[in-house]
């Protein structure tokens, strides 16, 4: 059940609206459930309907009138609560609304039960799947009702209800998510044929600037560069940034001026303040590889730097938690900036449903994931090309952490963003079904002689026995086999390698086993083979580890482990 609560000024407009049968379609049979006394007059079981529903709004603002006298009326005296059941509940009887009503009002502080002097109040049924509570603000002892934190309280309430009555648990929130459109803004786009509100498009856009930019200054620079959308700067006297508000242009309000969104009504997480600390908390990856000049691939320090998340999900501290979620929906948001076109919506999609989940009531560390920052912003300048494996090895340990994010939530019962992870996992397997087809194909086609495709199928059985069977009956087995081979070819021991791959987080959440190992075999085979000296020294640590259980993660390397390469000594 969802509660909706208003305020108004006319006790008379609230109840011609609720017993209206004419203009709304879906008021079919208007009357009353329940009432302050139980005696109220019911405009919609009476034979004079005008002169009864004249009754029920004296009847109702009688103390507002005597409060009024006194100079002590609220301005905005009328109290409207909507209580909704969700779709596929059955259908309450009229006791059964009335009982909640009761609940409702008294929960809130409208009518504390058992107190006489609370808010004269009826309950008004109009449709099968919802009520209206329509109150006046105005107690018995001519003092306002004292009703703070209302919504939170009917939401309480309505929860325990739920399970009382048997019906759908509704998902609930913590107050961190980003406020919805209006239905005026849902309307208003609409009559302009766009898809979405400003608000949503203003979002999205503030969204993947915080996403790409190194500094607040950064962001305020690229927010003034974007086409068709106006900025408004505000400063303290000394000169320092306060905050910004942006408009869409041509979005203007009936006096023709720009419809402005500050960065903390487009989402919590968007405010000026909330911006500098996650963007003062960067830092900046290698340019060049230790010990030799070669650039590193900024995507394989990306998907480095994003693999260690599950372990900080996993081991951390519940700000540094919600630092590595928060961070990785920067990279996330910044995807569809880089993607090729055909990828660019299910990215989106996935951006759009994965924001709710990287916001809780948790106060994140932002510095904890310094690295993990940096390694996204690296991304800017690294737009996919070639085969796409990059992105396709950044989006296989992406379906990884979204899962293991889901589950964090879920042990902290953060129940929204539990199902926004969800969302976004269903778009990001997808993504990553038609990004990763080309580059396992292509390196499928490199096809092994049969002899060495042999002789990994016999390491796949020493270095991941609990997944050996489920590894070669893989479609991508193929594809692993070839960048075992390359590896190979190119000085590193397979079976070390393999092992190490294995150790990097489990392979219990992997869609596909072999696939996931042939991104980690890809990317660490991409660093300098090792010398003599540190192939002994890799020899024996193998020799001492043991292998990857199912459901357990072993110790996983550091970042500077997973891209830096083997010095020759």
């Amino acid at each position: 059940m969802i509660a909706k609560i208003g305020s108004g000024k006319s006790t008379a407009g609230l109840i011609r609206y609720l017993f209206d049968t004419k203009t709304a379609k879906d008021h079919t049979d208007p009357h009353l459930v329940a009432s302050w006394d139980g005696f109220a007059p019911d405009p919609g079981r009476a034979d004079d309907f005008e002169a009864t529903k004249k009754l029920l709004v004296a009847d109702l603002d009688l103390r507002l009138k005597q409060a009024r006298r006194l100079g002590r009326a609220p301005e905005r005296h009328v109290w409207h609560c909507s209580v909704r059941a969700a779709p596929g509940d059955r259908h309450l009887t009229d006791a059964e609304w009335a009982d909640l009503a009761r609940r409702i009002v008294a929960a809130t502080g409208i009518a504390p039960q058992g107190d006489p002097d609370g808010c004269r109040w009826v309950a008004i049924r109009h449709a099968d799947d919802h009520i209206h509570i329509a109150a006046t603000r105005v107690r018995g002892d001519l003092r306002t009702a004292r009703h703070w934190n209302d919504y939170l309280k009917a939401d309480k309430e309505l929860a325990a209800i739920e399970k009382e009555y048997g019906l759908q648990q509704v998902v609930r929130g913590d107050r961190t998510a980003a406020k919805r459109p209006t239905r005026a803004e849902t309307e208003k786009a609409r009559r302009a044929g766009k898809g979405k509100t400003s608000r949503e498009h203003l979002r999205t856009t503030v969204r993947q600037l915080v996403a790409i930019a190194t500094s607040p200054e950064d962001f305020l620079r690229l927010l003034d560069g974007i086409e068709g959308v106006l900025v408004d700067v505000q400063h303290f006297p000394s000169g320092d940034v306060r905050g910004y508000k942006v408009a869409v242009e041509g979005d203007t309000n009936a006096a023709g001026e720009p419809v402005w969104f500050s960065g903390a009504k487009l989402a919590p997480d968007l405010s000026f303040p909330k911006i500098r600390e996650r963007l003062t908390a960067i830092e900046t990856p290698p340019a060049t590889e230790p010990g030799s000049q070669r650039k590193p691939n900024p995507w394989h320090q990306a998907t480095a730097a994003a693999e260690r998340i599950p372990h900080h999900l996993d081991h951390g501290d519940d700000e540094t938690a919600q630092a590595h979620v928060a961070a990785f929906g920067e990279a996330i948001d910044v995807l569809p900036l880089l993607a090729p076109s055909h990828l660019r919506p299910l990215l989106q999609q996935a951006a759009v449903a994965f924001e709710r989940a990287t916001r809780s009531r948790i106060h994140a560390q932002q510095d904890q994931a310094r690295a993990l920052r940096g390694a996204v912003r690296a991304l800017r300048t690294a737009p996919v090309t070639g085969d796409g494996s990059g992105l396709a090895m950044f989006l296989d340990i992406a379906v990884l952490i979204v899962i293991a994010t889901a589950r964090w939530h879920q042990a902290r019962r953060h129940d929204q963003q539990v199902a926004a992870a969800h969302q976004a996992l269903a778009h990001l397997q997808a993504a990553y079904q038609q990004a990763a087809t080309q580059p396992l194909a292509a390196l499928a086609q490199r096809k092994p002689p049969a002899r060495t495709v042999e002789r990994h199928a016999q390491r796949i059985l020493v270095a991941v026995p609990d997944y050996a069977q489920q590894i070669l009956d893989d479609p991508a087995w193929p594809a692993l086999a070839a960048a075992l081979t390359e590896a190979e070819n190119a000085g590193h021991d397979p079976e070390q390698l393999l092992q190490h791959a294995a150790r990097l987080r489990t392979l219990d959440d992997a869609h596909s086993t072999a696939g996931t190992l042939t991104w980690r075999i890809q990317r660490l085979a991409a660093r300098r083979a090792p010398g003599d000296r540190a192939r002994a020294a890799q020899a024996h640590t193998t020799a001492t580890a043991r292998p990857a259980q199912p459901g357990h993660a072993t110790q996983i390397p550091s970042q500077s482990d997973l891209t830096a390469p083997a010095r020759h000594r």
